[in-house]
Parts: C-alpha cells; sequence; structure tokens
C-alpha cells in the first residue's frame, strides 16, 4: 500500500514538473509570437516608407515625376500639373489612410484650400 502512494505522489510530482516545463515553454514561445509579429509589423511599415518614395518614378505613377514634391507627411506629396494641383497619398498592401489623412481628403474635397502668401520686406534702418 505504502509503494502505491509513493508511486502516486512521484507521478504527480513528475506531472507537475512536467506541466511546469511546458507552461514556461509555451510563454517564451508566446513571447517569441509577439516579438516575430511587432517585427513583422515594423518591416511593413518601413518597405512602405521606402516604396512610397519610388512610386513617383515607377511606371504606375501616371504623371510627369519632374512635377511631383514629395512630402512624407501627412501626405506623401502634391503633383504641380499644368492645369491642377493633385495632392498624392500612396498605400502598399492592406494599408489605408488614417485619420490625419482622411482629414485631409475631405477638406480637399471640399474644395476647403486657400492659397496664403506671405511677403517679408527688410527693416528699414533709421
Amino acid at each position: 500500500m505504502i509503494e502505491l502512494i509513493i508511486f502516486l505522489i512521484i507521478l504527480v510530482i513528475l506531472l507537475i514538473i512536467f506541466l511546469f516545463y511546458f507552461y514556461r515553454k509555451s510563454s517564451k514561445l508566446e513571447e517569441q509570437f509577439q516579438e516575430l509579429s511587432f517585427l513583422k509589423s515594423s518591416q511593413s511599415v518601413k518597405y512602405g516608407k521606402l516604396t512610397e518614395q519610388w512610386i513617383p518614378l515607377s511606371e504606375e505613377f501616371p504623371f510627369d515625376s519632374k512635377n511631383f514634391k514629395f512630402l512624407g507627411q501627412p501626405i506623401d506629396g502634391i503633383q504641380f500639373n499644368e492645369d491642377k494641383i493633385i495632392f498624392c497619398e500612396f498605400k502598399t498592401n492592406t494599408a489605408s489612410l488614417n485619420e490625419k489623412q482622411r482629414k485631409i481628403k475631405s477638406l480637399i474635397e471640399g474644395k476647403k484650400v486657400e492659397w496664403f502668401e506671405l511677403n517679408l520686406k527688410p527693416k528699414q534702418s533709421n
């Protein structure tokens, strides 16, 4: 009878060690997964930022790239044509406009665009 109790105690201890080992292993795997997920997201952002700088030089860009001015933020750039000015935003893969870009798009589509000119004149010394 005592051998059975000792056997069960050893079995329970082994089971606890086994479960603890796999819990630690799964925790490490979860950390690695989160790190890889972050790195993938970071790489996607870097790829997007790099790609958007080359799009005006690509065959897919429908305008004369010499007339494109890259801004980067909050929109990618502005295309200056003879008859119009075009605000450009490039997206790769499944990216979409962020809230600030949607607001800018709405202002442009609502024709809430103005011209501002500031002429600085040198001060006259007496």
